[in-house]
């Protein structure tokens, strides 16, 4: 029964890891101004807690970066960040909770926000494959200091990005759970 269940989570993790995967070389390829590749971190973290979501979000770092977009493995610990708050989040709530979404992508979402801003200021000076390096560069041109045109930037289209990551969890934890035992 054990093996059942760690075969099961073992796939689900490569499951959230396929969809951290898509959905950045979606928002990657379509130039979007959000990045879609939490959203599997996201799910492990609700499913397993802070280390299902830290398995997802490492691995798919690493995959991303070695296959088609390398600042991924620079990202790493934006990963980890959100992997370890969602997790503990979501220890002490239910995602299915629709009426706190607002909320908990923001807790989500700061920490994460500030370790990304750090590593695209320091290592990459504010340009990197996102689409938001586009609206960086404009605030740049605008006057304001690159710091904090990435700091601007970073707290929007991560607030963004979590609003959906927390919302599509919400809707695919409620509806595996219903359908599953998953432990």
């Amino acid at each position: 029964m054990t093996k059942h269940f760690s075969a099961q989570k073992i796939a689900l993790i490569a499951l959230f890891i396929v969809i951290n995967i898509v959905g950045g070389h979606l928002a990657l390829y379509a130039h979007l101004p959000i990045y879609l590749d939490t959203i599997g971190t996201l799910l492990g973290s609700a499913f397993f807690g802070p280390i299902g979501g830290l398995f997802t979000g490492i691995l798919t770092a690493l995959i991303n970066g070695t296959t088609g977009d390398l600042f991924s493995i620079y990202y790493m610990p934006s990963q980890i960040a959100t992997a370890l708050v969602s997790g503990f989040v979501y220890k002490k709530m239910r995602p299915t909770n629709f009426k706190n979404i607002w909320w908990v992508a923001l807790i989500i979402s700061i920490p994460a926000t500030i370790v990304s801003t750090i590593i695209t200021v320091i290592l990459f000076h504010g340009i990197t494959s996102s689409g938001s390096s586009m609206i960086v560069q404009v605030l740049h041109g605008f006057g304001l200091n690159q710091a904090l045109s990435v700091f601007l930037v970073q707290v929007g289209t991560d607030y963004l990005d979590r609003v959906i990551g927390v919302y599509v969890v919400a809707i695919v934890y409620q509806t595996l759970m219903s359908r599953m035992a998953i432990e």
